[in-house]
């Protein structure tokens, strides 16, 4: 039974040019996976960036506190 389930779904064409617009998709959808990506990382190298940053202004902040106290 399982057997016909499956092969209901699958499907291997006698022309390999049907393949092609699968291919083209596939090649398409991993171009948009890298691009978003390299998006993230760069958005969460900037925020890295900006948290460093505040975080030294944080601890200049508290060393001044600490000095006037």
């Amino acid at each position: 039974m399982n057997l016909w389930v499956l092969n209901l779904f699958l499907y291997f064409p006698e022309n390999k040019l049907e393949y092609i617009p699968a291919v083209i998709e596939l090649i398409i959808a991993i171009a948009l996976c890298t691009l978003v990506f390299k998006l993230f990382r760069r958005s969460a190298r900037n925020q890295q960036a900006k948290a460093l940053e505040l975080e030294k202004q944080i601890l200049e902040a508290n060393k001044q506190d600490q000095l006037r106290h």
